[in-house]
């Protein structure tokens, strides 16, 4: 039986906020859109998973089987502890309570045959399981979100290696811009986007995922079922 996704931090305590929609920015690292052949638009990329695309991250996580090629996407992601709405960049920080790290985990041939109909990206990013997330951090802990390393290791060796300095739109900038379109409640996530590197998982694969953090470093281990 599948367990339910709570909210959890980095010492396992249960936060006391639901499990809520996930917001997403694609297109928010260059090396990332230069990687997939993309181009820079002037206008946000934004997309939704719902909450039961959340699971956590620890110990192992599951991915589909029969859908083609699922590729990672690490993220720094961001829990939101107050409503947002229609607001400015300086009243983001308010309502932040935590960071952690997730996987945008993407059906690869499946996204690319949408965008080539020109239809949503639901099925590629969406489905149950799509958001493997890690406990979260206070942000009394992060002493620099904006200017924090990201790393994904795959069976040991580095896959994705980028820091949040690099993103073209800065957390509380793309969570202002977030807030215009859809009002974000407490237990929501913001994914922030995604370095360079991403590439197909398989059956077995062991993951750790990194961010540190001034002169702190949290790692969590996973592996894919």
């Amino acid at each position: 039986m599948e367990q339910i996704y709570h909210h959890k931090d980095i010492h396992g305590k249960y936060l006391p906020f639901p499990a809520g929609k996930v917001v997403c920015i694609g297109q928010n690292y260059a090396d990332h859109i230069a990687e997939l052949n993309s181009v820079t638009r002037p206008e946000a990329l934004f997309f939704i998973k719902p909450n039961s695309a959340l699971c956590s991250v620890e110990p192992s996580f599951e991915i589909p089987k029969q859908a083609g090629p699922c590729h990672n996407e690490l993220e720094l992601a961001v829990l939101i502890s107050k409503p947002l709405k229609k607001v400015t960049a300086n009243k983001v920080q308010d309502a932040i309570w935590g960071y952690g790290l997730a996987l945008d985990l993407t059906l690869r041939t499946v996204q690319s045959k949408l965008k080539q109909q020109g239809r949503p990206w639901e099925l590629a990013k969406g489905f149950d399981g799509a958001c493997p997330i890690s406990p979260f951090i206070n942000k009394s802990e992060i002493t620099s979100p904006q200017n924090s390393d990201l790393v994904l290791t795959v069976n040991q060796q580095i896959r994705q290696n980028g820091n949040s300095k690099d993103m073209i739109r800065p957390i509380n900038e793309l969570i202002a811009q977030m807030s215009q379109h859809f009002t974000l409640m407490p237990g929501d996530v913001v994914l922030t986007g995604t370095p360079a590197g991403v590439g197909p998982l398989k059956n077995s694969d062991q993951l750790t995922l990194t961010i540190s953090s001034g002169e702190k470093t949290w790692q969590f281990a996973s592996v894919v079922r």
